[in-house]
């Protein structure tokens, strides 16, 4: 099992973003749904000395975006 991170692991939690959700389109994510999601992650265990805050979203967002535009672009999709 992976040893658990927070909400300070924003790279990783980008990584394990886009993974767990290949065809969302991060860009246009609400900060409420992104939480929802990232404190669904399996290993996500948030720590009750650094909550949630809107910069801590942000970076999240801005790391899965520029993750999901380094994606090599599926020919066969439509």
């Amino acid at each position: 099992m992976d040893a658990p991170y927070g909400w300070l692991d924003v790279e990783l939690i980008a990584e394990n973003l886009i993974e767990a959700h290949p065809d969302i389109d991060p860009v246009r994510l609400r900060f409420t749904d992104l939480k929802l999601m990232v404190e669904r992650l399996p290993g996500f265990t948030p720590d009750p000395d650094h909550p949630c805050n809107e910069r801590i979203l942000e970076t999240i967002q801005a790391f899965w975006i520029a993750e999901h535009e380094d994606r090599p672009i599926d020919e066969d999709a439509e």
